[in-house]
């Protein structure tokens, strides 16, 4: 990334600002913006997360907002209530008084003597969400959102539930609010009242996922900031962006076809970060295209212009996304080779939906018949121990592995060798009539492009769990021996397959630990002749009028200073002990101490999770994760350690948590938490 030292406008640095809330409380925020805006307002921008502005979020702010604000905006980050040095406790997710209290923000911001009354919204994941979210609510200020890996149905595509199957990021993003949310303000900014703020937090915390355990289906609870129940409460234009390593790259194309306004979709090859950061590259001027939309929705007219897309060019494509072409498999990349191509709505009218019928083994082409034969699979704990995060981070290494091992517990169904490149873009659907031997069973559902040598790169995926086929509302037993037709829609995704190679779909019971098994292990009957497999395939050649623009290089303002103090450690491990049977993935993610040179401050952040099972006994799936976090001024020295551990039965989901609270060596808060949620059809 370039680092960019001369802006069109100065900017100027409010390092912390109160911003009042209705009911009284306070949040904590800084602002970025031109010097001029004194006497001359600028539009406002927020980005609102619970990730602490003053040291977590430190570095990646002071490369986007600076950039932005040099650009004639006032950029304003703020931590949500109860985090960071914001008052109040955070006790989950999007609740409606974080929405409220945005609202809040927003109205603050327009009554600021520095800005023109005009407001947007951008952020990337709980920033996202945040955005759309409060888009929904239609504030009167707020003109237009960017909003990046993001979703708008929190149950059936967010990190808790896929395919109405338990994930185990339920578990982990649990566990990473478990210590973020327990976190003291600094003293620095809230004087003294540090250890009371603190202790609040601290009596009033727990861990988030019993709470998302006793949600199993889609309820009031999932609805409420839900914007798919409504599409059209959202009336403000929207810059959808992700990526295709991402958990999240499905919502762009559900807001490209549901929304009403003028909207624009992204997609790349990057993981879960900003796309000027953006990992496997190739990262572009995402901070340059960001500027663009800002000024046309808020320093043009508009509504004369809205034909053109933010940077003013008439005919740019609706969707702009990377396809990919075929890689080895390997656990992370730094490149994903491809070209970027464009649609001019979605869904796409260059897009054709074809449908291949299953035979044993086989894809047949798509001008075959099949007959029904009866294939039947029960697959091992081990698939899935190869299958990467949900969402991936691009640290540690977490993308899928090679599939080989993985396919020898599934139904495995290979095409011809291609004679000819074959293209995707959108979401592949595997349609399958299956039987049970269980009332409670899953199908995971894999696309891997497989190469000359046999090494198959998975290219996507999708879950489904059988009591769930006909919705996640009202969930359902299966009769066991009952004949069922369901639909697996994978996650969307572009991909290239050259020829010389075989387009593969396997499938299994089981996908661990990305996903937590059912309460016992079932037999699977597949029918063929009537099951068949949906690609959407895109021509070679591109359509007229579509050809995106080049992205420029990407841009930044220079990062704050930070001095590494200790390492950072990364691991990602599966072992096997084939004495005992037990097997587990074990994953580390650790930044090591790092010195805040602007505030003189060391900040320690280290997460550990482990998934262990033992054989194939389904009971014995075992999640634990542990937190550290850790701050440390002069002879000021605080930490904090989260545990949690979930286990099942076959009726009960258990979760056992701690919380240890440390000045110093001193240990000055402990307190134990156990849950036991009965399991509803998962």
């Amino acid at each position: 990334m370039r680092t960019v030292t001369s802006l069109p406008a100065t900017v100027m640095l409010d390092d912390h600002v109160w911003i009042p809330m209705s009911d009284g409380a306070r949040l904590s925020g800084r602002v970025w913006r031109p010097t001029s805006s004194d006497g001359d307002p600028v539009p406002a921008i927020l980005e609102y997360i619970p990730y602490r502005h003053r040291d977590l979020t430190a570095l990646r702010d002071s490369v986007n907002h600076p950039y932005i604000a040099g650009h004639g905006y006032a950029c304003v980050r703020v931590d949500i209530r109860g985090t960071g040095d914001s008052d109040g406790v955070l006790l989950d997710e999007y609740l409606e008084q974080e929405q409220r209290d945005a609202e809040d923000v927003l109205a603050w911001l327009s009554e600021q003597p520095w800005c023109d009354g005009q407001t947007g919204m951008m952020g990337i994941s709980w920033g996202g969400f945040a955005a759309l979210q409060v888009a929904a609510r239609r504030p009167p200020s707020l003109r237009a959102v960017v909003i990046a890996s993001f979703t708008d149905d929190r149950y059936g595509d967010d990190m808790h539930y896929m395919g109405g199957c338990m994930l185990s990021d339920n578990l982990a993003e649990s566990s990473t609010m478990f210590a973020y949310a327990t976190c003291p303000p600094d003293p620095a900014v809230v004087g003294d009242r540090w250890r009371d703020m603190w202790q609040e937090r601290l009596d009033n915390s727990g861990p988030w996922v019993a709470r998302w355990l006793e949600h199993q289906r889609r309820d009031d609870y999932w609805r409420h900031a839900s914007v798919c129940g409504d599409y059209s409460a959202v009336r403000c234009p929207v810059f959808a962006v992700c990526g295709w390593a991402d958990g999240y790259s499905n919502a762009v194309f559900r807001m490209l076809e549901n929304l009403d306004v003028p909207r624009k979709g992204l997609i790349g090859p990057w993981s879960h970060k900003y796309p000027h950061l953006g990992e496997p590259g190739p990262a572009i001027g995402f901070l340059q295209e960001v500027v663009c939309w800002w000024d046309h929705w808020m320093k043009h007219d508009a509504e004369r212009n809205d034909d053109l897309d933010c940077a003013g060019l008439p005919g740019e494509p609706m969707l702009r996304t990377w396809m990919q072409d075929s890689v080895p498999p390997s656990t992370a990349y730094e490149e994903r080779p491809g070209r970027w191509v464009g649609e001019p709505s979605w869904p796409s009218p260059h897009v054709r939906r074809e449908r291949y019928l299953l035979a044993p083994h086989r894809i047949l082409s798509a001008d075959s018949e099949a007959e029904e034969h009866e294939l039947t699979v029960q697959s091992p704990l081990s698939v899935g121990q190869f299958a990467g995060k949900w969402c991936s981070y691009n640290a540690p290494p977490d993308l899928p592995y090679d599939q080989r091992e993985e396919d020898g517990g599934s139904l495995v169904f290979d095409s011809d060798v291609l004679q000819e490149a074959c293209e995707i873009l959108g979401a592949p659907v595997a349609e399958l009539d299956v039987t049970a031997t269980r009332p409670v069973a899953m199908i995971a559902a894999r696309l891997s492009d497989v190469a000359p040598d046999g090494s198959a790169t998975r290219v996507t995926y999708g879950l489904l769990n059988l009591t769930h086929r006909d919705g996640h509302d009202e969930p359902t037993p299966l009769e066991p021996g009952r004949r069922y037709r369901v639909s697996i829609s994978l996650n969307g995704v572009a991909q290239s397959f050259p020829p010389g190679h075989r387009i593969r779909l396997s499938l299994s019971t089981s996908y661990w630990p990305l996903a937590w098994p059912p309460p016992e292990p079932a037999l699977l009957r597949l029918h063929t002749g009537s099951s068949g497999l949906l690609l959407p395939v895109r021509p070679i050649a591109e359509p007229d009028g579509v050809s995106p623009r080049p992205f420029d290089q990407p841009e930044g303002a220079p990062p704050i200073d930070t001095t590494s103090l200790r390492p950072a450690d990364q691991r990602w491990t599966v072992s096997r002990d084939l004495v005992t049977y037990r097997s587990a993935l074990e994953v580390v993610k650790d930044i090591g101490v790092v010195h805040f040179e602007g505030i003189d401050l060391d900040v320690g952040k280290r997460a550990f999770e482990r998934y262990e099972w033992l054989a194939d006994d389904f009971s014995s799936v075992r999640g634990e994760t542990e937190w550290t976090m850790e701050f440390s001024r002069g002879d000021w020295h605080v930490r904090i350690v989260t545990r949690t551990i979930l286990t099942c039965t076959p009726d009960d989901f258990r979760v056992h948590a701690r919380l240890d609270g440390y000045e110093g060596d001193e240990r000055v808060f402990s307190r134990n938490w156990q849950h036991v949620v009965p399991r509803d059809l998962v």
